[in-house]
This record gives C-alpha cells, sequence and structure tokens, in this order.
C-alpha cells in the first residue's frame, strides 16, 4: 500500500464539515448518497467567458446563451468526472475577478495530473514564494471553482488533508474516485490512446478498450497518443 492510499484510508472518517460542505452533503453517511448524483447538488455560474463559481445550490445561471451553454457543459462534465467516466475538464473557466497570486496558485493546482496529490509547501515553490505555504492553502481555500480546478490534490506535507471547501470526506471521496479510476485507455482498432473522457475515447467500443498506466507503457505496445486530449500534457 503506498502513501496516498494509506493518507485515503485514514481519513476516510473525516473531520464534520463546515456549514458550506453540509448544505452539499448532507444525508450523505446516512443515505450512501452516489458521488455521481452529487453533480446536480451544485449552482453553476457562468458568464460568457467561462465558469465563474461553483458553490453547493442547484441550476445553471447565466446571463447569456453563451453562458449557460459554459454552465451545461461544466455539469455534463462533473457528472461524467464523479462517474469516473472522465479524468479531465474541457469546460473554461472565468477566473477574471481573482487576483494575480490566486491565479498562479490555482493555475498550478490545474497541473496536478488525475490522481496524483502535492502539497501546499511544493505549490508555494513552483509559484516563487516558497515560504508562503499558508497563504497558498488560502488562496485554493477560496477557489471560486472547486473539482474543475482540483484544489483536492492538494494536501499538507504531513499527509494530513488541511482546509477543504466541501469538507473532508467530499476531498477523500473525490482523491478515491481518482485513484480507482483509470485514466488512460487506449484503442485496440486503432492504436490510439486517450484520457478518459475525450470524445474518442467515448465511442469506443467496450471489446476494443484496454487500460494503460502510463503512455509511455502505450507508447512500447505501439500505441499513440491522441491528438484531440494530448494524453501527454498530463505529466508535469
Amino acid at each position: 500500500m503506498n502513501r496516498i492510499d494509506v493518507m485515503l484510508e485514514e481519513f476516510f472518517a473525516a473531520e464534520a464539515p463546515s456549514d458550506l460542505a453540509s448544505r452539499l452533503l448532507a444525508g450523505l453517511r446516512a443515505r450512501r448518497v452516489e458521488l455521481a448524483a452529487l453533480a446536480d447538488r451544485f449552482r453553476i455560474e457562468a458568464t460568457e467567458r467561462g465558469v465563474a463559481r461553483l458553490r453547493p445550490g442547484r441550476g445553471n445561471h447565466g446571463a447569456s446563451a453563451s453562458a449557460r451553454a459554459h454552465a451545461e457543459r461544466a455539469r455534463q462534465e462533473l457528472r461524467e468526472y464523479l462517474a469516473g467516466r472522465r479524468t479531465f475538464f474541457t469546460v473554461a473557466v472565468d477566473l477574471a475577478g481573482v487576483a494575480d497570486f490566486q491565479a498562479r496558485v490555482l493555475a498550478e493546482a490545474v497541473r496536478i495530473p488525475f490522481g496524483e496529490v502535492d502539497s501546499y509547501a511544493a505549490l508555494a515553490r513552483r509559484v516563487g514564494h516558497p515560504r508562503a505555504a499558508r497563504a497558498v492553502g488560502n488562496a485554493l481555500g477560496a477557489n471560486p471553482v472547486p473539482v474543475i480546478v482540483p484544489c483536492h490534490r492538494i494536501i499538507r506535507g504531513d499527509g494530513t488533508w488541511g482546509h477543504y471547501a466541501f469538507g473532508g470526506e467530499m476531498k477523500t471521496r473525490l482523491l478515491r474516485l481518482e485513484r480507482s479510476t483509470p485514466a488512460l485507455i487506449g484503442c485496440t482498432s486503432t492504436r490510439i490512446v486517450c484520457r478518459r473522457g475525450c470524445a474518442h475515447e467515448q465511442r469506443v467500443t467496450e471489446a476494443n478498450r484496454i487500460v494503460f498506466a502510463s503512455v509511455a507503457d502505450a507508447a512500447s505496445v505501439g500505441y499513440r497518443p491522441c491528438r484531440v486530449c494530448r494524453p501527454s500534457s498530463m505529466t508535469r
């Protein structure tokens, strides 16, 4: 059992969620709500530039048709992600109101590959402020679009979760989901490997599917990376 698996076991019984998380996960333990069902418990707000806010609630909200289209796309991708059928988001995100430091922190969070974790201290170093781990944590805590911008993949250096807007149990569930979802799917007929959730991957029949641990593994048996979803970009 590796480090992340140990952490998931230790923190599955996480601390009681905050009021914000309580509204999202009300009754989750008692009724064992499927993670995928939570996609409809988010209020998604979007502008013409992309998704601007995701929080507990209901409905898609946008002042224009293009804004509502961004919100609808985000909802669909969230459903696929929470069902284990997507490992990346393509919907545009609008961070126009975010300060420069927070924007850089969120950009680094997006670079953490699906299924992996990193520390607040490591992110602080990458944004050029090695002593600012606490400020990085605050920036992630104020992430306006959690899940889509994956702040749940950042933990403390000692392996504890740290703050998460939707609560420790939600963070645990997301990390468990990512650890159990194959990130790369190859098509035996085209010899192309895609990220889970790519439009091409979604058309591959069950009989033609093969799971790969890495792009290098796929290449070693003659598969090439998809030019649409670019699985080679998963590595940092």
